[in-house]
């Protein structure tokens, strides 16, 4: 027979698989490849926050992840080795990183010899 015990923690049970359920099969992540600058244009992910605005001419190979639920924001692109300078100037070191660069609302790494750059959206903290 089922105690008022049992009942509660069935019930706790419950909630617990349907919150499971909810927050990790049915998460408003979001994964878009772009192959050019004209296709992000194209598509106004920069107009969404998802791609930052500087990307160079040349930008090609075009991915961000992007999850509503908890605002973060990840993507890469490459470039060609022409652009390099006039990115690298837009781009401003983080004073306590040799690494790490900052462009409005974004972070930045630049893998130079790949002609790479990884972004993901500011922690508040850094902003």
């Amino acid at each position: 027979m089922f105690t008022v015990k049992k009942i509660f923690i069935i019930l706790i049970l419950f909630f617990a698989a349907v919150y499971f359920l909810l927050t990790h099969y049915f998460s408003d992540l979001q994964i878009n490849k772009y192959p050019d600058l004209q296709t992000v244009q194209k598509e106004k992910a920069i107009a969404h926050g998802w791609v930052p605005a500087l990307l160079p001419d040349s930008a090609y190979d075009i991915m961000e992840t992007h999850n509503i639920d908890d605002n973060t924001l990840f993507g890469s692109f490459r470039y060609k080795e022409k652009d390099e300078r006039e990115l690298m100037q837009k781009l401003r070191l983080l004073p306590e990183s040799n690494e790490t660069y900052v462009w409005g609302d974004f972070l930045f790494k630049v893998i130079h010899e790949k002609h790479r750059v990884k972004y993901r959206n500011r922690p508040i903290s850094v902003r």
